[in-house]
């Protein structure tokens, strides 16, 4: 019988990988938490398969691994199951794979949560964990999960889901956005916005792809001294704002910074600077802990009543 660890510890993120793995849905979320790290994640990265000499669905060879059932498991952590080729997860050769499954429900009854990327989600289906979820796939295999699994909430048109513990995306490329919006829940959206960055992508889309954030909106654009004036104003919000200091940064004059910054974001830098504002102050807000006074020095304003303008 098979023996399962549960440690309590730093988090991790564990790829469960599968013969025939699609590449793609691996590496981009791979890639986006290794940048998390260098930005300050508090992550490890670990890989787990359960059969040797695995191959990848292009035919890749893949190195040695760690047995999923050798893994050490804390809770919230993360499993991320990324897509592999569908007839292979479907069929009697994997699904004869019972102890997977068994881990699968052990650790996200332990407080583990379980991510899949595209065709991965057959593999959280046949775990049960799709029961009463909402959870998705790629678009050619919703259809047929929700045939195979009567009991989830499959949900089309969607880049991913996430539904008490439990995450599902489309694959592909919406592995990555995923993969940022965790990032988002473990750090912050700032340290989000820059891994996006250092992957070139600058539009972060979300699970609906309708929700958005001051400190990631409006950053769709590729001029660099742009950047770093936004860059400037989410990390200085505390201190009192100068068009000239700004001018500087962006190595541009203020009359061309005002008027490249509008061409770019769409706003004027007083109307980003405002959204800042208030998205600070919505967040200082849940937390008791910061009077009113200090809620205004730390978002740049010299009174409370400029406070209470901004939080009509």
């Amino acid at each position: 019988m098979c023996q399962y660890h549960f440690l309590y510890e730093n988090n991790k993120d564990h790829f469960l990988v599968l013969p025939n793995v699609h590449m793609l849905d691996m590496s981009g979320p791979d890639q986006v938490f290794h940048e998390s790290v260098y930005y300050g994640a508090n992550l490890e990265i670990k890989y787990c398969t359960f059969q040797n000499n695995i191959n990848s669905s292009t035919g890749l060879p893949l190195g040695s691994m760690a047995n999923f059932k050798d893994i050490l498991l804390s809770k919230d952590d993360y499993i991320i199951v990324p897509g592999a080729d569908a007839a292979y997860l479907t069929s009697d050769l994997f699904t004869s794979n019972t102890d997977i499954f068994i881990w699968l429900k052990m650790a996200y009854d332990q407080g583990v949560k379980i991510c899949s990327i595209c065709t991965g989600a057959y593999v959280l289906g046949m775990a049960g964990l799709f029961n009463d979820k909402k959870c998705t796939t790629h678009w050619k295999h919703t259809k047929q999960l929700q045939l195979m699994f009567p009991k989830a909430k499959v949900m089309e048109n969607i880049l991913f889901t996430e539904d008490l513990g439990i995450f599902s995306s489309a694959g592909v490329t919406s592995g990555i956005d995923l993969a940022l919006h965790i990032v988002s829940t473990l750090k912050d959206a700032y340290t989000t916005y820059l891994v996006a960055r250092e992957l070139v992508i600058f539009n972060r889309r979300q699970g609906s792809d309708a929700q958005h954030s001051s400190e990631l909106g409006y950053r769709n654009h590729l001029h660099t001294g742009i950047h770093k004036v936004q860059d400037w104003l989410y990390e200085n919000l505390h201190h009192k704002t100068k068009l000239s200091e700004l001018s500087d940064i962006a190595c541009m004059s203020t009359r061309n910074l005002t008027r490249i910054f509008k061409k770019e974001t769409g706003v004027s830098i007083l109307e980003y600077l405002t959204m800042l504002r208030k998205s600070k102050i919505h967040q200082m807000k849940q937390n008791p802990n910061y009077s009113r006074k200090q809620i205004a020095n730390m978002c740049g304003l010299r009174s409370e009543r400029q406070l209470s303008r901004l939080m009509e």
